[in-house]
């Protein structure tokens, strides 16, 4: 976790630098990056308690240095400049195109865990919601596109009214398919020469997409139930 916060220093600083944010802009990233490693010190598995991590969950919280900085701009957005938008677009590419990563090592060197992939899940969902919320915060839609980011949030919440909910889905290639496309598409809609306009048509096509994906999940746990 040592080694993960300096990492996560390194961005912030760099970014509250680069763009003139305020001093509280670097607390709230310690705070949240706390809380992060928090969590993973609570949920962690005891198996890891001698070993450490490991190297694919350590890949996870690399990208978690750089997932942070950026959900923590959704507290400033009047500081959202064009430079910033297309920083935002920099840093979450990177954190996107490592995301295949951790689970590639996982399956390397068969060290693949629930924790993992649940670690890899959660945070490929902040930054969804963090992103969708850029998005509608930058004026590019409307504030229905935070739909994009609150939906799985909203999933688990049924689960607790509703438990069919709760139960374990089959791995799919549509899920994570749907997924990168929801990334790839609010990254386009932050563009600074992205027009509101075609910004909101895209968001609209990806947020169908995922409505889509949702329902046929929850077919599928419905049909589950019955059986």
């Amino acid at each position: 976790m040592a080694g993960g916060f300096l990492s996560l220093l390194v961005v912030a600083i760099t970014t509250w630098w680069l763009f003139s944010l305020p001093t509280s802009y670097l607390v709230q990233a310690i705070a949240l990056y706390a809380l992060l490693g928090g969590l993973v010190v609570h949920f962690i598995p005891t198996v890891f308690s001698d070993r450490g991590l490991g190297l694919a969950n350590r890949v996870t919280l690399g990208r978690a240095t750089l997932v942070v900085p950026l959900t923590v701009l959704v507290l400033h957005t009047e500081q959202l400049s064009d430079p910033l938008r297309w920083w935002i677009i920099v840093v979450s590419t990177i954190a996107m195109l490592l995301d295949g990563l951790d689970g590639w090592i996982a399956r390397r060197t068969d060290t693949s865990t629930n924790f993992g992939a649940r670690f890899d899940m959660e945070l490929d969902a902040f930054l969804i919601l963090a992103l969708s919320m850029l998005v509608s915060l930058a004026g590019q839609t409307g504030p229905w596109v935070i739909l994009i980011g609150l939906l799985r949030y909203l999933f688990v919440v049924a689960g607790f009214i509703w438990p069919t909910l709760q139960t374990s889905l089959p791995a799919s290639q549509r899920r994570k398919i749907v997924c990168v496309v929801q990334g790839a598409t609010l990254l386009v809609c932050l563009g600074p020469v992205i027009s509101s306009l075609i910004a909101s048509v895209v968001a609209t096509g990806a947020l169908s997409l995922l409505l889509y994906s949702f329902a046929v999940d929850l077919q599928w746990l419905i049909k589950t139930a019955d059986r």
